[in-house]
């Protein structure tokens, strides 16, 4: 029986570093043929009116945030403080086997993200985004594939809040009331 249960989290790890690498390799494979290929500010139309490529090297956070800040100050806000939440972040993933799963996926898109875009500001000393999306009735900012897994992860910790919030009360409470 501790055999299983050990196999069981061993395949669990393996499972969240899969993801982990896929999403940074993801990330970093594509802003590496951006690089490479798409001038800076270069406009390719994909989808007429709708989605385009547009290299931008952002050394500032979401939406070049902080981009005029003095380099140290940027250093310490953009750099040394999401080093510190992505490593508690991996010490929480893998210390806490007991999370949902719905959480250690999603925690896996947003370190697997957080860990691209960092990569990019240490290496690079900037963020490569080149996505933009226009709804017509708004637009997107410029962003990356880091990008989208942080907003997936996001978004699947905002489906679960939703899912626990709607789950009925469990029914030792209601026996009380009655």
């Amino acid at each position: 029986m501790d055999k299983k249960i050990i196999y069981h989290k061993n395949y669990t790890w393996v499972f969240l570093l899969i993801i982990l690498i896929l999403n940074i390799a993801f990330d970093q494979i594509s802003k590496f043929i951006v690089r490479m290929e798409i001038s800076d500010y270069e406009h390719i139309v994909l989808i007429k009116d709708f989605f385009t490529l547009t290299k931008v090297e952002n050394s500032g956070a979401f939406l070049s945030l902080g981009d005029s800040m003095p380099y140290a100050f940027r250093l310490i806000i953009l750099t040394g403080l999401p080093l510190l939440f992505l490593g508690y972040g991996l010490y929480y993933l893998f210390s806490k086997p007991n999370l949902p799963a719905s959480m250690q996926i999603a925690l896996c898109f947003l370190i697997g993200g957080g860990i691209g875009n960092l990569y990019d500001r240490i290496v690079h000393g900037s963020v490569t985004d080149f996505m933009h999306m226009n709804f017509q009735i708004f637009q997107t900012g410029v962003f990356n594939i880091a990008d989208i897994s942080i907003m997936i992860g996001v978004g699947i910790l905002f489906i679960q809040s939703l899912k626990t919030k709607l789950t009925p009360a469990d029914s030792s409470s209601s026996e009380h009331e009655a």
